[in-house]
């Protein structure tokens, strides 16, 4: 399995959370089946999965509505369902 998989025109991430970072950023690939994004603010009372949700949402061009938590509310490795992302900020492979 990879980090992300096309589901028709949605896409699903894997994605590796390190909160309380100095920043919002794509770190990059973590291990084979995730990808690593720092996000600034710290896991309490769901902050960082509302921050996570916004910066993806910005990052790939979509309203907040368009970004789902699939799983791992309370985990830092989570899946997110982008509903037909306008742009890709990160590379993918083909």
């Amino acid at each position: 399995m990879n980090w992300y998989r096309w589901d028709q025109d949605d896409l699903i991430l894997n994605l590796r959370i390190q909160p309380k970072a100095s920043r919002d950023a794509f770190l990059g690939p973590y291990g084979e089946n995730a990808y690593k994004v720092a996000i600034a603010t710290p896991p309490v009372d769901g902050k960082a999965n509302a921050r996570l949700l916004k910066f993806i949402a910005k990052a790939f061009g979509l309203p907040l509505s368009q970004v789902e938590l699939v799983s791992g509310k309370s985990s830092r490795s989570k899946r997110l369902r982008l509903k037909s992302p306008r742009k890709l900020p990160i590379e993918f492979e083909n």
